[in-house]
């Protein structure tokens, strides 16, 4: 099975365990128990646990806004992509942002990886707003309120229930739109 393991297949299992157990549990031989796998297979592919450190924050920073953005761009068509984002930005658990946060308060490489991909979304956010036919001035004011909003969201520790949770979607897109 180690043969076939790649990278990306690490990767994932690190970004799962970061949810899951934090990033303490970011080391070689817990992740190579888990996969079944030697640890041999681990330094194939990663120099250290250094190098896999900066891969999985590279590999976050691809799951948690390059893709999204991506995705939100190649399925707007003809919906809001704003209106989007905040259906799928608010409508799960945000789990994995919380852990790569706690890892940022302790790590200067995973801070400035968080500080790269708060500037990337802030920028995107402020891009959709701009699009919209808002001033660069309220694009910028209304991104960064959404993106606080955002991470207030990811980092609570009372999740509301389903209804609460959609109706405060719901009056936060309301805000957005006006």
């Amino acid at each position: 099975m180690a043969d076939q393991l790649s990278a990306k297949d690490w990767l994932d299992q690190g970004l799962k365990t970061l949810t899951h157990s934090g990033f303490t549990a970011l080391k070689a031989e817990p992740l190579a128990k888990a996969m079944g796998v030697s640890r041999g297979s681990f330094y194939w592919h990663f120099a250290d646990i250094g190098a896999f450190h900066a891969a999985i924050l590279k590999h976050w920073r691809d799951v948690a806004a390059e893709q999204i953005i991506a995705n939100l761009e190649a399925a707007s068509g003809n919906a809001d992509p704003l209106q989007l984002l905040l259906r799928q930005a608010f409508g799960t658990r945000l789990t994995l942002e919380k852990a790569v946060r706690t890892w940022a308060s302790v790590d200067p490489l995973a801070r400035s990886a968080v500080q790269a991909i708060d500037r990337r979304r802030l920028n995107y956010v402020e891009r959709l707003f701009r699009a919209n036919g808002f001033s660069l001035g309220v694009a910028r004011a209304r991104a960064q309120i959404l993106y606080w909003a955002f991470l207030g969201f990811a980092l609570s520790e009372q999740p509301l229930s389903r209804a609460k949770q959609a109706a405060v979607l719901d009056e936060l897109l309301a805000i957005a739109a006006r």
